[in-house]
C-alpha cells in the first residue's frame, strides 16, 4: 500500500568528537517548548558543557540520531548510578519531533545497558510534561516513590533542587530487566 508505512527514525549512532558542538544547540532548542513552565529558568541557566559531553563520548554512552535532513535529530546522554544505568539527559531538536527520534534513541541506549550488563535505567523528569515521565511510562518506566530511593537517586533529587527546579513536579523513575 503506497503512503501506509511509517518513515522508520533513523538508528542511534555514537557521535564522532566534531559533533559534541552541535548537542547543547539542540538541548536549547528543546528547552525553549518548556518556556512558559516553572523548570525553564534551571533549564536554561544549566545546559550541558562540552566536556560532559566529552565524558560521554569516552565512555560510549552518548548517542544520537540523524535527522532526515542531514543533521543531528537528538541524543541521549547516560552515565551510571548505583550500579544502574542512569539516563542523563535526551533532547530531540523540536524541528525532528513527533518522529520517534527520542524513542527510538531510548530503545536503544536500554539495549545497549541491557548487553553491558545493567539490570536497571533509572532517570528523574518532570511529571507534568507530556513527551516527560508519560514518555517514559509508556516505554516501560515506573516512579520510584521516595521512600525507595537508592542514595544515588537521593543525591541526584537533592542537586536537582539545590539547582531550583521544582521538585513537587520531579519524579524518579526505574525500568528493570
Amino acid at each position: 500500500m503506497a503512503g501506509s508505512a511509517r518513515s522508520r527514525s533513523p538508528e542511534p549512532r555514537i557521535p564522532h568528537a566534531d559533533e559534541l558542538g552541535m548537542l547543547p544547540a539542540i538541548e536549547q532548542r528543546a528547552g525553549e517548548l518548556l518556556k512558559d513552565h516553572q523548570a525553564y529558568p534551571v533549564f536554561a541557566g544549566h545546559g550541558l558543557d562540552l566536556p560532559t559531553l566529552q565524558d560521554g563520548l569516552e565512555r560510549e554512552q552518548l548517542w544520537v540520531v540523524d535527522a532526515a535532513d542531514g543533521g543531528i535529530a537528538g541524543y541521549l546522554l547516560a552515565g551510571e548510578l548505583c550500579g544502574e544505568f542512569h539516563v542523563l539527559q535526551m533532547d530531540v531538536d523540536p524541528a525532528h519531533a513527533r518522529r520517534g527520534h527520542g524513542r527510538a534513541l531510548l530503545r536503544y541506549a536500554l539495549a545497549q545497558a541491557r548487553m553491558d550488563g545493567y539490570a536497571a535505567a533509572v532517570l528523574t523528569t518532570l511529571s507534568d510534561v507530556p513527551w516527560n515521565a508519560a514518555f517514559y511510562a509508556s516505554e516501560g518506566f515506573e516512579v520510584v516513590p521516595e521512600a525507595q530511593w537508592n542514595d544515588g537517586l537521593r543525591a541526584v533529587m537533592a542537586e536537582e533542587a539545590a539547582l531550583g527546579f521544582p521538585m513537587h513536579l520531579r519524579v524518579a523513575m526505574r525500568q528493570v530487566w
